[in-house]
């Protein structure tokens, strides 16, 4: 509960996730697919929502900061567009059904724990389209090994190998890019497509 209100009351700032900007990879994706059916999975201000809309693609986002929500709902007025913008949790997703051809999330998942995780991928496997895609960009934890004192993973954001082993077999890889991200963790962008 505490971490929902926190969220939301960043959004009475600028979070410094929300660049404003969608990144190379979606747009790569949006130039290499042909428009369909798109849900952001902690869409925030919905930027990436737009991006997709202008695109062509009928697009819901879903958040569970309500102010990140009013936000989207506001630009999208501005942009002249549409899209199904909710407040909602990506572990359940009540009241949406797909299906999807694409399922994008810019660091939602990595900051669910295993559990929420868990119940978040069987949304996922329900709500996608067979073919359907899933660009999924995260961090990952510090790796234990690299910090003096062998400390153990610490709670908190960020993506674990192990985490990927949640991940059904219905779900196959289709690219992985490493890299860092701007406070320099370790991170990757994924791809996967649903059999």
């Amino acid at each position: 509960m505490f971490r929902r209100l926190r969220f939301n009351l960043w959004y009475f700032r600028k979070p410094p996730w929300d660049s404003g900007i969608s990144p190379p990879e979606l747009l790569e994706f949006i130039r290499t697919h042909p428009p369909g059916r798109a849900i952001d999975l902690g869409c925030g201000t919905g930027t990436n929502v737009i991006t997709l809309a202008k695109a062509g693609w009928q697009v819901c986002g879903v958040d569970f900061a309500p102010r990140a929500i009013h936000i989207a709902k506001a630009k999208l007025k501005r942009e002249h567009l549409t899209a199904d913008l909710r407040v909602g949790d990506v572990t359940r997703l009540n009241g949406i059904s797909g299906p999807f051809d694409l399922a994008l999330d810019i660091g939602c998942f990595h900051s669910l724990t295993r559990t929420q995780k868990q119940d978040y991928l069987t949304q996922l496997e329900r709500i996608l389209v067979p073919g359907g895609f899933w660009l999924l960009y995260a961090f990952f934890k510090p790796d234990p090994s690299t910090i003096s004192g062998q400390r153990p993973l610490q709670p908190g954001p960020g993506l674990a190998e192990a985490d990927l082993d949640l991940i059904s077999p219905s779900l196959l890889l289709r690219s992985r890019q490493d890299g860092f991200e701007r406070r320099e963790r370790p991170s990757a962008w994924f791809l996967f497509e649903k059999t």
